[in-house]
């Protein structure tokens, strides 16, 4: 289960987004989850299945905190156990239960484990807890493999000639002869990414958190401004791009639409560029033309052999 991007954590939708009233369905890693609250608001996710005839469980409904199958009403609590059996009060329903996965919500955020038995909690970015930081998120989908959106956001140096009108045009007229310089500074949570210019250090910084997490560091003087993208997987075709803008100022709600149209066109000038990538995963270091400024997207492409190409998960290796 979870091939190929097995026992991580990831962020999968925005808290507010799940409604006690009725399950979310989604697709990770090949995979269908569902995500739903019981009687007490907590946030629950088990696989998309129903052990009776697999069928989604996300086409049913929520009642009292318990979600429904809609094909024969078998229902389910967060942790998997089987709440009922219509027409057969004499089931073994501790027999019956759905596959549970571990889920938590933090930082207005829904976090999922691809696997059974997570070792550490959701490595979340200090940005969020920042005093009085507005969150304004949309999603967009890319019919590529996960890995080239991910190294797509570690690229700086396509900057001016794809954001050649918006995040690119400081670079755009001094491209020529000049010299790009990357730096890559091991963190905790992944690395740090920096450039310079003939020499000279350029502004913002960028954060690679393992394993599909962008944050992008571009504070005005004296205030916060990050933008955040989430590469999801939902299979070895489609990435669902989770795309967060925080900010200390410019508060209102009102403006939210203003920073969504500047992340939607910024990803739509990528988008055509990525998708059109041969193979659509990416292939081993040595098997494309690479030079110096490759740096961190090179680094990515190990990473992603040494620790998540043939991961998988077994719930065999879990009781939960």
């Amino acid at each position: 289960m979870f091939t190929n991007f097995a026992n991580v954590w990831t962020p999968v939708a925005l808290a507010g987004d799940l409604k006690s009233a009725r399950p979310l369905g989604l697709r990770i890693a090949g995979e269908r989850v569902v995500l739903f609250r019981d009687a007490a608001g907590q946030s629950g996710a088990l696989i998309d299945r129903c052990p009776h005839r697999g069928v989604a469980l996300s086409l049913g409904k929520v009642v009292k905190g318990e979600i429904e199958c809609p094909f024969h009403g078998w229902r389910f609590d967060r942790a998997g156990g089987n709440c009922g059996v219509p027409w057969n009060p004499d089931a073994k329903r501790e027999l019956l239960g759905a596959t549970a996965l571990p889920l938590r919500e933090a930082a207005g955020l829904l976090w999922l484990y691809t696997g059974f038995a997570p070792t550490a909690e959701p490595d979340i970015s200090e940005s969020f807890a920042q005093p009085n930081v507005t969150v304004c998120a949309q999603s967009v989908i890319w019919n590529v493999h996960w890995t080239r959106v991910m190294e797509n956001m570690l690229d700086m140096p396509h900057l001016p000639f794809v954001h050649r009108r918006t995040i690119g045009k400081e670079l755009t007229g001094i491209v020529a002869g000049a010299r790009m310089d990357m730096t890559v500074e091991d963190r905790p949570y992944g690395w740090r990414i920096s450039n310079a210019v003939d020499g000279v250090e350029r502004p913002g910084r960028l954060d690679y958190r393992f394993p599909n997490m962008m944050e992008l560091l571009i504070d005005p003087p004296g205030r916060l401004l990050r933008l955040m993208v989430a590469c999801i997987p939902e299979d070895d075709r489609r990435t669902r791009l989770l795309l967060l803008t925080l900010r200390d100022f410019a508060r209102s709600p009102l403006l939210n639409p203003f920073f969504r149209l500047m992340n939607a066109r910024i990803a739509r000038e990528d988008r055509a560029i990525v998708e059109s990538s041969l193979p659509p995963e990416v292939p081993p270091p040595g098997e494309e033309a690479s030079v110096r400024t490759d740096a961190p997207t090179l680094a990515f492409r190990r990473l992603y052999r040494q620790k998540l190409l043939g991961s998988d998960a077994c719930p065999a290796q879990s009781k939960a």
